[in-house]
């Protein structure tokens, strides 16, 4: 019996959780501006969301990425601080899951700012994503993150496309063996899920997005088109997984 894969959608809305709930994908990566990789959601998108999900009856659905600026990841301690008030917040507005990462000057996993995050998670599932995908030697960070008390990690086995990064993932797997989840997400299409569940990672993350063209939005209002979240990208999704 084939073993089914879990689907992770990149959600930036309301509209995009009840479409990822609607669909029955496994859960959702709360964020916003992915356009640069993602950022932390507003505390009112994070409550509306948890309030999506227990409408549905959908335990373990809202994993809110905190992250508090684009470019790297290697972050200043105020930049720490906000991460954990943040967590904080999405802890107690009722996620299940949190989604962060950080590292050092040497671009190691940042061991102390890591277990700050895991501590202000508590009892919240705790994802380190893809800043593992430029660190020098992912599967010694991977055995730093099981000790770290993370649960899972986000990779495309270090490279653009998950598809292309195979190996690597497979790699990972392999190491982790059941001690933590390898979720493959970056670049990922529908085409791509059946070679990378071959892989043995345990879920696939993609954000399913289709571009609308807004309203104007003049000169202070930057690019007037926005992302939405298509349900037949995500319907797809789900199938190719099962």
């Amino acid at each position: 019996m084939t073993r089914r894969l879990a689907v992770e959608i990149a959600v930036q809305d309301r509209a995009g959780v009840r479409i990822a709930l609607e669909a029955e994908a496994d859960r959702v990566e709360l964020c916003t501006a992915l356009g640069v990789g993602g950022l932390t959601p507003s505390a009112g998108l994070i409550d509306v969301a948890v309030a999506e999900a227990e409408a549905a009856g959908h335990e373990g659905f809202v994993h809110v990425l905190v992250r508090p600026r684009p470019g790297g990841f290697v972050y200043t301690p105020d930049e720490i601080d906000l991460t954990v008030a943040d967590i904080r917040h999405a802890r107690s507005a009722g996620a299940s899951g949190v989604v962060v990462g950080a590292l050092d000057d040497i671009g190691a996993v940042d061991e102390e700012a890591v277990v700050r995050f895991v501590e202000a998670a508590g009892d919240l599932e705790v994802t380190f994503h893809r800043a593992i995908d430029i660190v020098p030697d992912p599967i010694g960070a991977l055995e730093t993150l099981v000790a770290l008390g993370v649960r899972r990690i986000l990779t495309s086995g270090g490279e653009a496309r998950s598809v292309d990064g195979v190996g690597m993932l497979a790699a990972l797997t392999a190491e982790a063996s059941g001690r933590l989840q390898v979720m493959a997400g970056g670049g990922v299409t529908v085409s791509d899920i059946l070679a990378i569940a071959a892989t043995g990672v345990d879920a696939v993350h993609l954000s399913a997005r289709t571009i609308a063209l807004g309203a104007p939005s003049g000169p202070g209002g930057g690019d007037p088109s926005y992302d939405l979240t298509d349900p037949s990208i995500v319907r797809a999704a789900v199938a190719a997984a099962g």
